[in-house]
This record gives structure tokens, sequence and C-alpha cells, in this order.
């Protein structure tokens, strides 16, 4: 799929190699960010900067993965204004309910609420909480917020009321 094939309200879905990443890829699945796309600008929830918008071409990296799907269910311009309304809020870092701020797929489900929470993961098939993230919440000064209400982009882009398009290749 091409940059030019993607639709306002096209989710992508990120693959990607950092530490953290692979770390929400180990609990959770295949990606470990989503981010939405309207009118060649894409509007995501970052660690450094906050709930951003950016240019497709900002935003692409050369050494990730992308995935689009579509929810073809949704009123387009409303999901945009939410999108807009959020700009410029912090990164939840934390990743707890109803703290200031958003993280990637908590951003996502907040503009389109179509997606449940479900129970935070941190572990994988080995152990309940990682060493990745038991160092990552030492850190912060606070506890795992293990089986919290939460979302993450592999549970996301499972969602029925999602169509996958196809592979970003450009």
């Amino acid at each position: 799929m091409k940059i030019q094939d993607l639709q306002n309200g096209d989710l992508i879905f990120v693959s990607s190699q950092s530490d953290i990443a692979e770390a929400i890829q180990r609990s959770t699945g295949w990606y470990n960010h989503v981010a939405i796309f309207f009118a060649g600008w894409i509007y995501h929830a970052t660690s450094k900067r906050g709930v951003i918008k950016e240019p497709i071409d900002q935003f692409l990296q050369v050494d990730e993965c992308y995935a689009v799907y579509a929810c073809s269910d949704i009123d387009v311009k409303a999901v945009w204004k939410r999108a807009e309304q959020h700009l410029y809020k912090p990164y939840n870092n934390s990743f707890y309910p109803d703290t200031i701020g958003f993280y990637c797929s908590e951003y996502i489900a907040e503009i389109l609420p179509i997606f449940e929470t479900i129970p935070m993961q941190f572990g994988d098939e080995k152990e309940k909480i990682a060493p990745f993230w038991q160092q990552y919440y030492k850190e912060l000064g606070l506890a795992v917020p293990l089986h919290q209400p939460g979302t993450n982009p592999s549970q996301l882009a499972q969602s029925e009321k999602l169509v996958y398009k196809g592979r970003l290749d450009d």
C-alpha cells in the first residue's frame, strides 16, 4: 500500500526495534505504536513530545514496519475534531488510567471511542512483570500498573471493528 492510498481516519500500527518497543511487543503482541492519519498529517502521542501532529514523511522511519487498518463506520470529521482537541497534551508515561495526558493507544481510544479497555500486561509467558518494566517503574517511583484498565496497539488492531488494508511500504 502506498502513502497516497491512505484515507482520513486510517490507523497506522507500528512495529519497531527500540528497547521500549520490544518490551511492549513482548508483553502485548506485534505492534508497539499506533497513530491516525488525516489529510497528510499523522496524529499520535509520543513519549518525547506528547500528543502531536506531524507530516507523514516525518513520521515514517526506514527501519519500522507499518500496517494500515480502517474503521469504515466512523464519523471522520468528528474523530478529526477530537484528535485536534487533544493536541499538545502531555504523554502519559505511567500508563495509569485517569492520568493527565495520553499514551498512543489511549489517545486513539479516546478520539475513536470504539475500543474496550483490557487489563494491562507487563510480562510474557515466563514472567508476570518483565525486568524491563520492573526497572522502568522503579525509575518512575511507581508500582507497575499490572491489570489496571488500559489499551495497547496490538489489542486495538485485533478489534472486529477494524479492517486490515495492508502494509504501508512507501
